[in-house]
């Protein structure tokens, strides 16, 4: 090797070593707050959302499992595959089930009502997996990602209107999954689990979406770590904006500031964590759903002083749907 090629060769290693040394300074540690069990469940367990007055429910196997702020349990309702839950202002549960193919409607009591959405322009849905509320207008949005995946990109993101029309807002997308909508109803970001990415797109109004981008690049799995894959599944925010995404197959719960940017990753419990929702007295509290490695679900619970979550469900209407 002559000494222009050693020298050119130990440029290039410097730099790498520099540009190595700048990655692991700018990676944020994993938070101090510590997961708490709060129970299992026979399951693996995902679709985390609370009620007006407190009540959690978490969707795992057939069933949606309800809790009470002093943690009584007990099963809510049977509907074959739920996982992505919201709650509308007259106390009406939106669910998605894949066995059904379908957005389900329930009752506060958890009694089955006319579906929310089974088709999209004369076409069955495949298998809804999560949602989020467009409140001001009466809508929702909701994704699709069944049988897609890196070879098979056919999954979908999905808006239903007030009127109850189902609409396609997207498609080509390799598992899209979590999904949230900004308070202001401007930005709708979407996880798509294969590519390990969020992705982000400007809303017009009501269903109508444009510029889809990389909103960020989520971290790979470190095997040394006991990590075992790299998938961003359900999805929330706190009320700075910031975007908190459950990264199945990491154990961690990765954070991202309103641009972006990952600026802090926490414990999410367990390997596989699944959903993520704020709650408690001070919306202070991050419970994280997930697979334990005896086959079982579990709910954890994270107190993080200093951060607040959003609130997502609806002020209680007067009227409600029995």
């Amino acid at each position: 090797m002559s000494r222009f090629s050693i020298a050119r060769w130990l440029g290039c290693v410097t730099i790498l070593l520099v540009l190595r040394s700048v990655a692991m300074a700018e990676e944020p540690k994993t938070a101090a707050s510590r997961p708490v069990l709060l129970f299992t469940v026979p399951e693996y367990c995902e679709g985390i959302v609370f009620d007006h007055a407190g009540n959690g429910y978490i969707s795992h196997g057939a069933e949606i499992t309800r809790f009470t702020p002093d943690g009584k349990r007990s099963l809510w309702a049977t509907t074959g595959a739920p996982n992505g839950h919201k709650i509308l202002a007259d106390g009406t549960h939106l669910v998605c089930d894949k066995s059904q193919h379908a957005v389900l409607r329930l009752s506060a009591n958890g009694k089955p009502l006319t579906p929310a959405a089974t088709d999209c322009d004369g076409k069955p849905l495949r298998g809804p997996n999560d949602l989020t509320l467009d409140t001001p207008h009466g809508g929702f949005y909701f994704t699709d990602p069944e049988e897609s995946d890196l070879e098979n990109r056919i999954g979908t993101v999905h808006y239903v209107d007030h009127n109850g029309k189902t609409s396609l807002i997207d498609h080509g997308l390799a598992y899209p999954n979590g999904i949230v909508l900004s308070p202001d109803g401007k930005r709708l970001w979407v996880g798509e689990s294969m590519t390990n990415r969020v992705l982000v797109y400007e809303v017009e109004g009501p269903g109508k979406v444009k510029n889809r981008k990389i909103f960020a690049q989520l971290p790979l799995k470190n095997d040394q770590l006991g990590q075992i894959n790299n998938l961003p599944d359900g999805m929330c925010l706190d009320d700075q904006g910031n975007l908190y995404v459950a990264h199945y197959g990491m154990q961690r719960v990765q954070v991202l500031d309103p641009s972006g940017k990952w600026i802090k990753q926490l414990d999410g419990g367990n390997l596989t964590t699944s959903n993520v929702a704020f709650g408690g007295p001070k919306m202070n509290r991050l419970f994280v759903t997930g697979g334990l490695a005896t086959g079982q679900g579990g709910l954890f619970r994270l107190d993080l002083e200093g951060t607040k979550g959003l609130t997502i469900t609806p002020q209680i209407s007067l009227h409600s749907e029995k």
